[in-house]
């Protein structure tokens, strides 16, 4: 017999210890969606847990923008891009987040994590650095780790330790990846001070847009035009198609340098099927809608309003954020696993985020909100929150 470790057995066994400390992940299925309601085991239940900022995902216009296309040419793509897979919805898409964006050439990818991972293994080699906020989307740092570059991170938001980080390669191409809003904390990142700090140092700028497209800047062009940043200070700018815009996918956007770099060179996108192109004229709608409908963003800013004036009149520890994601501290996760089990007795689903997706110490539920919720909804939602157990989330303290 072999006395090589089984890999099964090992995985089995992290799973356990996971279980033990009760942070075991669980896939839940939801039976039904309308609009924020949810079906999820029989039960309606109001959500605050989805990305659905702008309550696109299911607007008639992109149905029926889907449907059409569908109805034309079928579902799939069938191919990768380069081969036979590229239609004329993936090209009219990119030409309009291009624009939107401010940027000379746009470049779909199938996920926002695919799309990381290409740019950063497409811009890096094993003689560089990234330097990355510690708090940055899990696949801006497995990208930079795919990369062979060396990985720095510097504590969140701070542009000092940014800078030092920086300081300690001085002769080596540099890249500088952060997320624009925070999708765990919704806090947004000091785009103009790193823009800055880039400037002086020689490094590129790369912002993940996910959180912030559609929601923030003019016509919901992102964090970094809100910032007053184009593409010379962010050369690198990566967004989803899956949150505010309500459909699926990412793009990369930049110089038509940048994206012909990409199409010679980023595994990702070059090695897998391109979406469906009936999804790329939904997300077209999507943003054509997004652009035009500066309401939903004016309620978005109401909501999230009225939601921090509640909490703050009931103690609650929401943690500084000014976007649609409000996270409500608790640090120890056995306690907010209680509170969304709570809160999901009461009708609402919330979900507990726990280590290792957050710091230990610092598990938390995570409220979002979305243009699709009434004030009643908000109002509702803090009554609950109220009814938890005192202390548990309440105060500065905690």
């Amino acid at each position: 017999m072999s006395s090589r470790p089984s890999l099964l057995s090992r995985l089995a066994a992290q799973t356990a210890e996971r279980e033990q400390a009760n942070l075991r992940r669980r896939l839940r299925t939801i039976e039904h969606a309308d609009g924020p309601w949810l079906e999820l085991d029989g039960k309606q239940l109001l959500s605050f847990c989805s990305n659905d900022y702008l309550g696109l995902a299911q607007h008639p216009q992109l149905i029926a923008a889907l449907k059409r296309v569908v109805d034309d040419e079928g579902v799939g793509s069938t191919s990768a891009h380069l081969i036979c897979g590229h239609r004329a919805e993936h090209a009219a898409l990119e030409e309009t987040l291009a624009e939107w964006t401010g940027r000379e050439r746009a470049l779909l990818f199938s996920t926002g994590y695919m799309a990381n991972l290409g740019v950063l293994q497409a811009l890096l080699g094993a003689d560089d650095i990234c330097v990355q906020d510690k708090l940055n989307h899990a696949c801006l740092l497995d990208g930079a780790k795919l990369s062979g570059a060396e990985l720095k991170r510097y504590p969140h938001g701070d542009i000092g330790a940014a800078a030092r980080q920086l300081g300690t390669r001085p002769h080596a191409a540099a890249l500088l990846a952060t997320d624009g809003v925070f999708s765990m904390d919704g806090d947004i990142a000091p785009l103009r001070e790193l823009a800055t700090l880039c400037s002086r140092e020689g490094a590129s700028l790369m912002v993940d847009d996910a959180h912030g497209i559609g929601v923030l800047g003019d016509e919901g062009a992102g964090s970094v035009l809100a910032a007053g940043l184009g593409q010379h200070e962010v050369p690198v700018l990566m967004a989803t198609l899956g949150k505010a815009l309500g459909c699926h996918g990412a793009f990369v956007a930049g110089s038509a340098s940048l994206i012909d770099g990409l199409l010679q060179s980023a595994r990702p996108y070059i090695y897998t099927t391109a979406m469906p192109p009936a999804l790329a004229a939904a997300a077209s709608a999507a943003v054509r809608l997004a652009r035009a409908e500066n309401w939903r963003r004016e309620r978005l800013a109401a909501l999230i309003k009225r939601f921090q004036q509640g909490a703050a009149q009931l103690g609650l520890a929401l943690m500084p954020s000014a976007t649609a994601i409000q996270p409500l501290l608790f640090g120890d996760a056995d306690a907010a696993l209680a509170a969304a089990k709570a809160l999901e007795q009461q009708g609402f689903l919330v979900s507990a985020i726990r280590p290792p997706t957050v710091p230990k110490g610092q598990a938390r539920l995570r409220i979002t909100l979305s243009a699709a919720h009434e004030d009643e909804h908000l109002d509702q939602l803090l009554e609950a929150l109220g009814k938890l157990p005192q202390g548990s989330a309440a105060g500065p303290h905690v």
